[in-house]
């Protein structure tokens, strides 16, 4: 008969095993230790392109508008691309599709990869991570001082920005919106803000006041900020049958301000840029019909000379310039970024490919109804959010967020327009995103994402897909995992790229999606500059209608894409 004392011993033994078990097992898979300040690797985001990581590849260049897609003749010659592997499934027999275990990847793949590129990320860090430090030599910028009807006034009527939404909400917080804290742990506990897809002219504008080579001295500057904010302006008149005149009223004020003005007329405004955060169509109303859309700002004479940033470029237009959308993500400081990449760098993906969006019924060449349907069939191998008008599962970024993260592919077909928000949601959750059209992306953000989009992208042809010729499940299965890691780990570096910091700090070492397009401004007009010098028109001296192609490729020659940007639809826009 056993000894009471060493019965309770031994009940007591095994509780101390099964409670120290559970903690272990809380500590190593539950806890998120990325957001203990100090635990993270300090690995730079932006090494060089020449990682071992990554597949070499010659890159290709481009600039906007959607449609469909075939091979470039000035594509990768070191790897095969993904259009070669649509090509062969279209015409080889169709392969088994493995099963769903098969893309959740192990840990042990993450983890080689992460070691394998440690070393490179340190090593070329200074290259390409880090903020050279540099004079304000060629690099100051004057700011216009405009009355305040044409920004600050805007914000304050915010309760007329939007008819369906409440816009007053996304205006705190320096136009980041409400801080959104860190829900089911999926984001972190800093940094991460319910900002509205429409709010980039008022934080680009906070951003510019902390620059730091502004100058009083219209002089001495190099380039000429107009905080202008036409987005929230137009906004106000898009929908309710609003008249022409009452569209174009401020838009017109504004130029009249303009030319008044002595830094105007040093360069006719050459030297000038402003930022519209909508998309291009929204100002290029070309005909005077009430019922056409938009209104004319950026067809105006005035504003023809004036460098425009838009969320989305004109492809048939050589002054206006794509910068990225704004995500949830603004960091404080460099560590919340590096904290953030090796976040979704880990992460378990246990979903083939996700699409987060709605169908388009009344666009005649939509593809997202095909898209969705194919979704349905992969099953548990795709995630479906929709984007219903009850209850829009997507303007809340923890579904989204959520979606993306699990996800190894991200699907981004072109919606009202060629590009997407979400193509950057995905981008910052790690998910390599798959465009139908290179007017989606690549003929667009050319300062922020690399010309070689095969590194970090996958293109499936638009045509195909609508025509049912190709399986979108088949093709991502497709591709090498090898290949796959190198692709996720080239968009886990693009992050800092296409998020804007926190206006009321600062990065200290890595470049954002401010830095890099102040510094495009900035080469540009050193480009129109000297061609002044040279006695050369300010505008290229091509045709506009080629302007796509010159941007990317630099030659107008006949290309495998020219049919995706045929005008067929001049009256539009």
């Amino acid at each position: 008969m056993d000894n009471p004392i060493s019965t309770r011993c031994r009940s007591h033994f095994w509780l101390v095993v099964f409670t120290l078990f559970v903690f272990w097992y809380i500590l190593l898979y539950v806890y998120d230790w990325s957001s203990v300040p100090g635990l993270t690797r300090n690995v730079d985001t932006k090494s060089h392109a020449n990682s071992s990581a990554l597949p070499n590849s010659n890159s290709v260049h481009v600039p906007s508008h959607p449609n469909s897609i075939t091979s470039t003749k000035q594509g990768s010659n070191a790897s095969r691309n993904v259009t070669d592997v649509i090509m062969e499934e279209k015409e080889k027999p169709t392969k088994n599709i493995s099963s769903q275990k098969d893309w959740i990847e192990p840990i042990e793949q993450i983890q080689a990869l992460e070691k394998e590129s440690e070393p490179l990320l340190r090593r070329n860090g200074a290259e390409n991570g880090n903020k050279p430090r540099e004079s304000c030599s060629g690099r100051y910028i004057y700011v216009h001082d405009l009355p305040s009807r044409f920004n600050d006034d805007l914000v304050k009527q915010c309760k007329s920005l939007s008819r369906w939404s409440d816009m007053c909400q996304y205006m705190i917080n320096m136009g980041l919106g409400p801080d959104i804290g860190n829900p089911q742990r999926v984001f972190l506990p800093t940094g991460w803000f319910s900002t509205n897809q429409f709010s980039l002219e008022l934080i680009f504008h906070n951003r510019m006041k902390q620059y730091e080579c502004l100058t009083n001295d219209s002089s001495k500057a190099s380039a000429v900020f107009v905080p202008y904010y036409a987005g929230l302006d137009i906004a106000r008149y898009l929908w309710g049958g609003f008249n022409m005149s009452t569209r174009d009223k401020t838009s017109l004020d504004m130029a009249r301000w303009l030319r008044e003005k002595p830094e105007w007329k040093a360069m006719r405004g050459r030297d000038h840029f402003l930022v519209a955060g909508r998309i291009t169509w929204d100002f290029r109303r070309v005909i005077d019909e009430e019922s056409a859309w938009g209104n004319k700002l950026m067809v105006l004479p005035e504003f023809k000379n004036v460098t425009m940033l838009t969320i989305e470029s004109s492809p048939w237009n050589s002054n206006d310039f794509a910068i990225p959308y704004p995500t949830y993500f603004h960091p404080s400081n460099d560590n919340e970024v590096i904290q953030w990449q090796n976040k979704v760098r880990r992460q378990r993906r246990r979903i083939l490919f996700s699409f987060a969006g709605a169908p388009r019924p009344n666009i005649e060449d939509s593809i997202r109804g095909e898209i969705m349907d194919q979704c349905i069939s992969a099953q548990r191998r795709c995630k479906l959010l929709e984007c219903k008008n009850d209850k829009n599962k997507c303007e809340k970024p923890l579904n989204v967020m959520k979606t993306f993260q699990s996800s190894v592919f991200c699907l981004q077909p072109s919606g009202d327009s060629f590009t997407r928000r979400s193509t950057f949601d995905s981008i910052l959750a790690g998910c390599v995103p798959v465009f139908f059209s290179p007017g989606s992306a690549y003929v667009q953000y050319l300062w922020h994402l690399p010309r070689d989009f095969n590194k970090y992208s996958v293109l499936i042809p638009e045509d195909d897909v609508k025509e049912k010729k190709v399986s979108i499940e088949k093709v991502l299965n497709q591709i090498p995992k090898s290949k796959v890691l190198a692709m996720r780990e080239e968009v886990i570096r693009l992050i800092p790229k296409v998020i804007y910091a926190d206006p009321r700090s600062k990065l200290e070492k890595l470049e954002d999606a401010f830095d890099i397009t102040v510094k495009g401004v900035l080469e540009r007009m050193e480009m129109l500059r000297r061609g002044i010098r040279e006695g050369k028109n300010s505008s290229f001296d091509i045709d506009e209608e080629y302007s796509w192609k010159y941007n990317l490729f630099g030659t107008v020659d006949k290309h495998d894409w020219d049919h995706f940007f045929l005008r067929t639809d001049r009256g539009r826009y």
